[in-house]
């Protein structure tokens, strides 16, 4: 029988596997929890290329298992064809020399901006009810 943790590592190695590009991002496309989730949907975005995403924020042992998978410390981290790419500062340079959309073999669409795009304000945090009742 395997543990949460394998279950989850084997999860994210079949994401990995079953989708050409996929970024682990805290939040989602629609709604980035944090600025560099956000910076690197929307570089993805401009490059025109369909991802798929998985948001890492419900179970903290997804990131830690992803980080011992890829041994990348720090979220988002973008996979292209089962290779990591690296995260939002690789993502934002690549983007910005081209580099990105050869990677991910897509053509630079001609209206791109030469900077990689800032994406939207990370949305806040879901609301959360504390369960403070005493339980005799």
């Amino acid at each position: 029988m395997s543990t949460p943790e394998q279950q989850i590592s084997a999860a994210i190695k079949e994401a990995i596997a079953e989708n050409e590009v996929i970024l682990f991002m805290k939040g989602t496309p629609e709604a980035p929890r944090c600025g560099f989730s956000a910076r690197t949907v929307a570089t993805l975005e401009a490059v025109g290329t369909p991802f798929a995403a998985v948001d890492i924020l419900p179970d903290p042992r997804i990131r830690q298992e992803l980080s011992a998978l890829s041994n990348w410390p720090t979220i988002p981290q973008l996979f292209v064809r089962g290779e990591l790419v690296g995260g939002c500062d690789i993502v934002t340079e690549m983007y910005e020399s081209g580099e990105l959309a050869n990677v991910i073999g897509v053509e630079q669409p001609d209206d791109a901006p030469d900077e990689a795009p800032v994406g939207a304000q990370p949305a806040p945090p879901p609301l959360t009810i504390d369960d403070n009742l005493n339980r005799s």
